[in-house]
């Protein structure tokens, strides 16, 4: 299984480059998705091995065409590349900030997740992961998890477009279960990356929420799909 290749989307910086350089690391050849090229190149520079750069916006249809014919096949498809713009409640969001949060959450995945199907299907063990938030958790929302704010309507763009992507990944995972795809959602924590200038919690290493996506990306023919886990493989509820 020398010849296995993944792609990472969003992968030049934070979560998405420490997901590719440990699939690098784990043999594959690693596609680090990145809509800048030339931060795109210092990243793959910086992951070094089997990296390899694809210039990929996921709001841009034309060049997700154009990446996919520089992929014959796919082994895992990590859908990480997202969007905060504010931490704005429904009252004050607008619909543009709705729609440019959607565009890249919930609508890049859908497009890139088509678009990348025929070379996943190439696969003998297909995986796509999909980076999500625990702020999409409804559960978690109405009965807070200690890291969120109690009855806070926050981030409201932000935590909507990942209870969406929540639903596409059980939908995703339904439709593709017979064809042996595992389809998951991972809840990375709150972490101290760019997508979010809050101060990061204790313990936000951005390499410590990667592992749970290798995790994922690893799993088993008889592991679990269309389930959602946080970083550390606790399931949480939806």
């Amino acid at each position: 299984m020398n010849d296995r290749t993944a792609l990472v989307t969003g992968a030049n910086k934070g979560i998405g480059k420490h997901i590719a350089r440990l699939l690098v690391a784990e043999g594959f050849t690693v596609y680090v998705g990145s809509r800048d090229a030339g931060r795109g190149r210092r990243a793959v520079e910086e992951i070094g091995g089997t990296a390899r750069l694809l210039v990929l916006d996921v709001t841009d249809p034309d060049g997700i065409a154009a990446a996919t014919g520089q992929v014959d096949r796919l082994d895992v498809l990590v859908n990480n590349a997202g969007t905060l713009p504010s931490l704005a409640p429904p009252t004050e969001a607008g619909t543009e900030e709705f729609r440019r949060t959607y565009e890249a959450n919930v609508f890049g995945v859908v497009a890139v997740t088509n678009a990348f199907l025929p070379a996943l299907r190439r696969s003998p063990h297909p995986r796509i992961v999909n980076v999500s938030s625990g702020t999409g958790s409804l559960t978690w929302s109405t009965n807070p998890n200690p890291q969120f704010i109690p009855g806070s309507g926050g981030a409201a763009a932000y935590r909507s477009s990942k209870a969406a992507l929540n639903a596409l990944t059980l939908l995703y995972a339904q439709t593709l279960a017979g064809e042996g795809f595992k389809v998951n959602a991972l809840a990375p924590g709150r972490r101290a990356t760019d997508l979010d200038s809050r101060p990061a919690s204790p313990g936000g290493d951005p390499a410590e929420a990667a592992q749970g996506a290798l995790r994922l990306a690893l799993l088993p023919d008889d592991g679990p799909t269309g389930a959602f886990f946080s970083w550390d493989g606790t399931p949480v509820p939806w």
